[in-house]
């Protein structure tokens, strides 16, 4: 069960943190890969320790939030490999401020990397899926697309994650006929390059303490048996579904 050998699995945001994770995860379910991000440099090195492991692996620059970008990669894909199996929407990013002092600027970043690259990677290679009637589409929302929180001001990140989770809705309900699956995974706190140095603080880790009933951070790793699952031939009849991998915080 939860074999992936002979797929073809897209992750963007693929040169660090969850991303080049959910990758090697995938990897060792026999699954060729096609990663992407803005650093090639970084995924060179990742393409290197996933061939590695026996699997194909295409290394792509790519800025998604450049349609035109977006849309040549995904022509570079299907010309190589012929189809998509899985998506990952991982890529991401935001600047952090509250209602009252977000600038203009922070806000159209925010939520331009984080919402509308979404629409734009999975209307490329939702195309693809559509010719060959099948698909698995997975986008990494955050457990913040669900609810607010009083530590940290990041409203257009509560916002556009928010976009993600009914996005996926959206997506789910109209490509169910083509045989395509639309899901969304919504991270907790796990350490990343963009999360590291507030996670590491005295001040957040208590207040993590206080609300996450697992009392930790989310360990390297963690996220994969999710985006294992939902890529599955195994799970072709779930769609439409929004997971919480958050050790409990939005439980509470």
């Amino acid at each position: 069960m939860f074999s992936l050998k002979g797929r073809v699995v897209v992750v963007s945001g693929a040169s660090s943190g969850l991303g080049a994770q959910m990758a090697r995860g995938y990897a060792a379910q026999g699954a060729d890969l096609v990663i992407t991000a803005r650093r090639l440099e970084k995924l060179e090195s990742l393409a290197a320790e996933l061939r590695a492991m026996g699997v194909k692996c295409l290394p792509l620059k790519c800025d998604v939030t450049d349609s035109k970008m977006v849309d040549e990669v995904a022509a570079t894909v299907e010309k190589e490999f012929g189809k998509v199996d899985v998506l990952v929407n991982c890529a991401g990013s935001a600047k952090n401020a509250g209602v009252l002092a977000m600038t203009n600027d922070e806000w159209d970043f925010t939520i331009n990397t984080d919402m509308t690259s979404v629409f734009y990677v999975t209307r490329a290679f939702a195309n693809i899926m559509k010719k060959n009637n099948y698909g698995r589409i997975i986008n990494i929302a955050s457990m913040y697309g669900l609810v607010g929180n009083p530590a940290i001001d990041t409203v257009a990140y509560h916002a556009s994650k928010g976009g993600v989770v009914n996005f996926t809705r959206a997506v789910a309900a109209e490509l169910a006929k083509y045989n395509i699956t639309c899901n969304a995974i919504c991270p907790g706190y796990f350490a990343t390059e963009l999360t590291v140095d507030t996670l590491n603080t005295d001040a957040f880790t208590q207040y993590m303490k206080a609300t996450v009933p697992v009392g930790r951070y989310g360990k390297e790793g963690e996220l994969n048996s999710a985006a294992i699952f939902l890529a599955a031939d195994e799970s072709s009849y779930v769609t439409g579904v929004i997971l919480p991998v958050d050790g409990g915080y939005t439980a509470i």
